[in-house]
C-alpha cells in the first residue's frame, strides 16, 4: 500500500508493541544531534508518534551509518527477526547509489529479501522512496536515473509483500535545502521531522495528517555568484573527503555498531519537536 501525502487515511487504527529500524545513518539519525549529545533522527521521532497511540511500545533500532543494502540485509535481518517486531522500518539504498558500481536490481533484492522475511514473520513493515539528488547536489545530476530505477524497484517489491510506502519522492519540498545538514546527505532536523511525519501518515498513524508535505515558506535567491561559492565549498569540505575515504576502502560506520540494538520503551510524553 502507497500514500502520495494527498490522500484521506484508509487504514484502520493499529497499535504496536515492538517496533524496528533498520537501515543506514539516516535511521541511525545523523544530522539531527550529534555524537556528543546523541543522535536523535526521524525514527526515534516516529517512535515518539507511535508511542502516543500504542502505550507500552518498544523501540529498537539496528541502524548502523555507511551500511550499504546487502550489510543491512546481513547484520541487521536477524537480530531484527529475533526480536519479533509487529512494526518494522526498512530503508536502505541510498550509500549504493552513489557507489560507481550501483547495480539497482542487487540492491532491490536484498531490500525484497528483508520485506520478504519481516512480513512472513508478522510484522508491519515500511519504507520510502528517494528524492531525486540533483535538486539538492547539482554535480549529481547524473545519479537521476539511478534514483528513478531504484525507486520504481522498492514501489514493486513493496506491492508483492503489503509493505507500506512512504512517497517522499514526490514532493518538492523533501529537496528543500533547509530540510537537510550541511552535507547534503543527511536530513537536519526539520528533515528528520518530516520524514517521521510521511511514515506516520502513511501508516495512518493517529493525529497524522499531510501537512509534512507543504513547502516552506521561500527564501530570496542569493544569485548565481553565491550558488557557485556554496557548491565550491561543499565540494572541498564534504565530496573530497568522502570520495577519500572510499577510495581508502573506508566507511564512517566502521567499528560502530547500533545505537539500541534491544528493545527499550519509548515515554509518549517525549517533544516531538
Amino acid at each position: 500500500m502507497t500514500t502520495n501525502g494527498r490522500k484521506a487515511h484508509t487504514m484502520p487504527v493499529t497499535t504496536y508493541r515492538r517496533y524496528v529500524a533498520l537501515g543506514d545513518s539516516q535511521t541511525e539519525g545523523m544530522g539531527d544531534g550529534d555524537d556528543v549529545s546523541g543522535l536523535r533522527g526521524w525514527a526515534d521521532r516516529l517512535a515518539v508518534q507511535l508511542a502516543a497511540s500504542s502505550p507500552g511500545l518498544s523501540y529498537a533500532n539496528l541502524a548502523v551509518r555507511g551500511r550499504l543494502a546487502g550489510q543491512i540485509r546481513a547484520e541487521q535481518l536477524e537480530p531484527a527477526l529475533a526480536l519479533r517486531p509487529d512494526l518494522a522500518t526498512v530503508v536502505a539504498g541510498m550509500n549504493d547509489l552513489l557507489r560507481p558500481r550501483f547495480d539497482a536490481d542487487e540492491v532491490a533484492a536484498h531490500l525484497e529479501e528483508m520485506f520478504a522475511a519481516l512480513t512472513a514473520a508478522g510484522a508491519q513493515v515500511a519504507t520510502l522512496t528517494f528524492p531525486n539528488l540533483a535538486r539538492l547536489i547539482p554535480v549529481a545530476r547524473p545519479l537521476s536515473p539511478r534514483v528513478t530505477a531504484l525507486n520504481s524497484r522498492i514501489r514493486a517489491a513493496a506491492l508483492r509483500h503489503g509493505v507500506i510506502v512512504a512517497e517522499t519522492a514526490y514532493h518538492p519540498v523533501v529537496t528543500d535545502p533547509r530540510l537537510w545538514s550541511s552535507d547534503r546527505l543527511h536530513a537536519g532536523p526539520v528533515g528528520h521531522a518530516r520524514i517521521a511525519a510521511a511514515i506516520a501518515h502513511a501508516l495512518a498513524v493517529p493525529g497524522s495528517d499531510d501537512s509534512w508535505t507543504r513547502p516552506l515558506p521561500e527564501l530570496a535567491s542569493g544569485g548565481r555568484r553565491s550558488v557557485v561559492a556554496g557548491e565550491l565549498r561543499w565540494v572541498a569540505t564534504f565530496l573530497g573527503p568522502w570520495i577519500g575515504r572510499r577510495l581508502r576502502g573506508r566507511s564512517s560506520g566502521d567499528g560502530r555498531t547500533a545505537k539500541r540494538p534491544g528493545l527499550l520503551p519509548v515515554p509518549a510524553s517525549a517533544e516531538t519537536d
